[in-house]
């Protein structure tokens, strides 16, 4: 399953560094454990076949920082974050900044290795465009209102918030967004937020004008 594919541990707690390398090598990874982000960047660029597990929460550079220096070095490696204080906005972030997956402690060690084998499936050449044209077509079914919804969880506001904002009700608010979880194809959360570095590409194209005209979020809620 791993074969050439290393996966480099970034951590600051030791603890958590051995359990996840005892669990990754365990299923057949190799594995480099770091105890900081700096100790990762210093190995850049990479030789092989890598994925990045990284912890969000980190003194001095973070994983939204590192993987933000990891894109301005120009190195592609499928990335993961995972983090004991996760919400919304922290996931926005991350898939923005480049993450395939958002990962909530304590891991389990199917869900784990399932994200790894995702995050590098999504590297294989010649999928990007494919899946851009996926998630354009999934868009196109989105109704006005479903479109905001779907702007509001990109943004990181919680359901109270967007319907705040859209002037209807939670309940409501909640009966969108299982609507287009179902039409962007996405199983949960998680994988709605990998969609979001797509979607920001394609909302440039056809449905550009569509989304802008019924963007509803005032500055403060960004």
């Amino acid at each position: 399953m791993a074969n050439d594919l290393t996966i480099h541990l970034v951590d600051d707690e030791e603890a958590l560094r051995r359990s996840l390398t005892f669990l990754l090598v365990s299923a057949g990874f190799a594995v480099r454990a770091h105890s900081c982000a700096k100790a990762f960047l210093d190995l850049l660029p990479l030789s092989g076949r890598s994925c990045l597990l990284t912890d969000l929460r980190m003194p001095d550079v973070d994983g939204i920082e590192l993987l933000h220096r990891v894109r301005r070095s120009s190195v592609d490696v499928p990335a993961i974050v995972i983090t004991g204080q996760g919400d919304v906005a922290a996931a926005v972030q991350a898939m923005k900044a480049g993450a395939s997956d958002f990962l909530e402690k304590p891991l389990r060690e199917e869900t784990l290795i399932a994200a790894i084998n995702l995050a590098i499936g999504h590297r294989r050449p010649g999928r990007s465009i494919a899946d851009s044209e996926s998630v354009a077509a999934r868009l196109r079914q989105l109704t006005d209102r479903e479109h905001q919804v779907l702007t509001g969880v990109l943004d990181g506001l919680q359901n109270k918030m967007i319907a705040y904002y859209l002037g209807i009700s939670s309940r409501t608010v909640e009966v969108h967004r299982a609507n287009v979880m179902a039409k962007m194809g996405a199983r949960n959360l998680a994988e709605l937020m990998r969609m979001a570095v797509t979607i920001d590409a394609v909302v440039q194209s056809s449905e550009a004008g569509r989304i802008s005209s019924v963007d509803p979020w005032p500055a403060c809620a960004r």
